[in-house]
Order: C-alpha cells, then structure tokens, then sequence
C-alpha cells in the first residue's frame, strides 16, 4: 500500500470487486455455451477467463475479444488542455493494441477490429485536429496489427459521460493458423521458460491512478521526470503491439505454452493459468521512469507496484526447455528485446518476483468461473 493513501482503490478502481462481477458474468456466460451448436459451431469453454474467448465454427478456430482504454483518454485532453500537445493518435493506438494483444495470446491473429467512440456530447468531433489523430491514430494501430478497421459504433452520452471525454473501446475477431490449437495454458509444464517483452511505460491500465497522482503535483502533467520528458508526455507514450511478433514466432514453429498479456494487476498476471504451479521470476527487466515516479509518488511498495503497474514488463511468452533462445532471436530481429526472465515450478499456483522479494499467492487473482449447467439444445 502507501504512506500517502494513494492507491488504485482511492482511485476508483478496485480489482477485487470487479474480478467477483466478471466471474459471476463467466458463471451465467457459460450456461449459453451449448446454443452454439445450433450454428454449427463449439465453445472451447476451457478459453474462459482467458485474454479471449476461443470457439470453432466450420473448421476454423476463431477467437473473439472486447476491451478498452480506461480512463487514458481523459489524460490526453488534459495534457492537451495544459500543454497544447495532441496525443489522440496515441490514445486510439493504445486502445487498438490493448485489443489485438489480448487476442493473440490465445494464438489468434486479428482479421477485423470494430471500434467503440462514445462521447459526452457530439461536439466533441467539431475538434478538428483531436478528431483527425484519433481517427489517423486507429487507422494506423489496424495497419500494424494486420487487420481490417470493419466499422464501430459512436454514441452520444450526455449524462452518462462528461462533455469533454471521449471513451475509447472495441472489439476483435481473429484466427488461429491452420493446424494450430489455441493457446491456453494446458500445455504449461515444470521447466518452461518465462520470457517477459519490455514496456513502453503505462500502456493500457493504471491511468486512473496517475490522473489521482497529477492532480496533487505542483506541475501537474508539465511535471519533469529527469530524462527529458514530461509526466504527461510519458504517461502518454504509445503501448507496445505484440502481434507481429506472435505472429512470426507461430510462422516459425515455435512452441509457445502460454502468452499473457501484462495489464490490469500487473506481475500477478503471470499465473493466470488455473493451474497448480509457481512462476519464478530471477531477472526483471528495467522499470521506465514514469512508473517508477508514479509508485515512489503513490508511496507503494513492491508488492503493491508489481500488482498495479505492469513496471516495464508488457507480455510474458512461455515455452518449452531451450526454445528461448529462438524466441530471442526472432523478437529481437522485430526490434524487441527480451528478457529470460524465469521459469516454470512444480509447487503452488503462486508468482515469486525475486529481484523485488515479492510473491503473489493464487488467491490473489482469480479469473475463472465454476461451469454452470449448459442451456439444453
């Protein structure tokens, strides 16, 4: 926690209560899962509480994702607002990558994203140039995700949203590669390899904290952080895609046993798998300058900033024995650099971060639902 009260709960957001509603939504979710039949098609139920949603129709197994930005985009108009620098292009890319990367860590490459703008007033699209980056913004984000940008929604909200804002979503439907099974964890095994792809900074998640943590500074967002750059500027810094990498390493036959995508909860994403093993972290890549900032100004310790912030950890590949140093090799000829961070243990479902002497016990994430009885044909 902090010395200073600020934490994601003051903030507004509390994982505890939201992760109960999202495992009650799985509970009745699961009971629809049978009437999938009747199109021709199957629910792979084990894809429940996992980045996306797996399912098979015609011979083809598709996976399906909703997501969102949060409460980024409130950042961008008030760093717009203070110090006249548009980052909507940003923000629009942050939103799509946040989509694409939770649908290939199931092993699903995007074919279509749709795009979800709702907004306080209509008005907010007579801003011409916040308007453009925005739409430029996702436009470009769909190119380097390799899919098509299928169309959206764009609803008015007065009442339920601010004049001023703008919520920023959507959704993706992607495909597995021939002949390849989802990716979900069931091949997970004592002796896999950890490796975690670094940050860009906040990426997608803990944006409402930092809103709580500028509004006490002096300087606001204009607040240096010593390397050049504004806390603004490097809240806003663009999130890292995933998707051309996974996509590569899937084209070369690597074996990857599990992917996640480290957002919300941070490091504690790392045993997302309901499954009976520990993950040993020994090296931890280099935590960014501003989140490092935000958990020394919020007064978290280890535990509390390894389990808010992704602390320069963005995706986290799993695979076998020695298949490392090929997924190295490839990341790093995409401009990524990688870190063979850990491994797999026999033991408790638990995460243990030695750099920081941090562990997460299973009870601290819990994403899966119990099956409830399926809906009769």
């Amino acid at each position: 926690m902090t010395g200073n009260g600020a934490s994601y709960r003051a903030a507004g957001v509390d994982y505890e209560a939201l992760d109960a509603g999202k495992r009650l939504a799985m509970a009745k979710a699961l009971s629809t899962s049978g009437l999938l039949e009747h199109r021709g098609g199957r629910a792979l139920d084990a894809s429940r509480g996992e980045p996306a949603f797996v399912f098979e129709l015609a011979g083809r197994c598709l996976a399906f994702v909703v997501e969102g930005l949060g409460t980024k985009s409130i950042i961008a108009r008030q760093v717009l607002e203070q110090q006249g620098a548009n980052h909507f292009g940003d923000v629009a890319y942050d939103t799509v990558a946040a989509i694409v990367n939770d649908l290939c860590c199931v092993g699903a490459l995007p074919l279509v994203v749709n795009a979800y703008f709702a907004t306080g007033a209509s008005e907010w699209y007579l801003q011409p140039e916040p308007a453009a980056a925005l739409l430029e913004g996702w436009r470009r984000a769909c190119v380097d995700a390799g899919c098509v940008w299928g169309g959206g929604e764009s609803p008015s909200l007065p009442g339920l949203l601010d004049d001023r804002e703008i919520e920023l979503a959507g959704a993706a439907v992607g495909a597995l590669p021939d002949g390849l099974a989802p990716i979900l964890g069931e091949r997970l095994a004592p002796g896999d390899e950890i490796l975690l792809l670094p940050s860009s900074g906040l990426h997608a998640n803990g944006a409402s904290l930092a809103r709580l943590l500028a509004g006490g500074l002096e300087h606001g967002y204009a607040t240096p952080l010593g390397d050049g750059a504004t806390l603004g500027e490097a809240l806003l810094a663009p999130s890292v895609m995933y998707v051309e990498l996974v996509a590569c390493l899937l084209a070369e036959g690597v074996q990857l046993n599990y992917i996640s995508h480290v957002t919300g909860h941070g490091l504690l994403k790392l045993m997302r798998p309901q499954r009976e093993l520990t993950y040993r972290i020994e090296r931890l890549p280099d935590v960014p300058a501003v989140l490092a900032f935000l958990a020394a100004e919020a007064g978290l310790d280890a535990q509390a900033a390894y389990s808010t912030f992704n602390m320069g950890a963005g995706f986290a590949l799993y695979c076998p024995p020695g298949a490392a140093e090929e997924v190295i090799r490839i990341a790093r000829a995409l401009g990524h650099e990688p870190l063979l961070a850990g491994h797999v243990e026999e033991g408790p479902r638990q995460v243990i971060l030695e750099p920081v002497g941090v562990r997460f016990g299973g009870e601290r994430l819990e994403l899966a639902a119990e099956p409830n009885p399926q809906v009769e044909p």
